[in-house]
């Protein structure tokens, strides 16, 4: 069971202050007397039932079920596509024309400016 709940032996060791190697001992016993099964099902935040009525092939069985059931649902979703209603490289061609309109737009103003700028300054003279 702490093996399938990903909980290490240091860990279940620490929480009940002895070695990895007593935890690996208790592990591999047949029997474990009730105070030590009521720390370690504390330790792993499960009931002492669900360790001591826990069978492998049962979960291990229900684990698979319930991944083939979804992977099965997942083989049953429709997979829907964007249909443009236009030209991507249109609208990038139309985005550039637009912006060269500007930057002559830009431009032609900064000129009149200049213009302006060399009247002024002609008048000082």
């Amino acid at each position: 069971m702490r093996e399938i709940l990903g909980v290490k032996q240091d860990t279940v060791a620490d929480e009940l202050g002895v070695s990895q190697q007593t935890v690996s001992n208790i592990e591999n016993t047949e029997e474990v007397d009730n105070s030590t099964l009521k720390k370690i099902a504390d330790a792993l935040g499960v009931s002492t039932e669900a360790i001591q009525n826990f069978d492998e092939e049962a979960t291990i069985n229900f684990i698979q079920q319930n991944s083939d059931n979804a992977n099965q649902g997942a083989s049953n979703v429709s997979l829907q596509t964007y249909n443009c209603t236009f030209n991507p490289i249109d609208k990038w061609v139309e985005t550039i024309e637009e912006n060269k309109k500007l930057y002559e737009a830009l431009l032609k103003s900064e000129r009149e400016k200049v213009a302006m700028l060399e009247k002024v300054l002609e008048g000082r003279k």
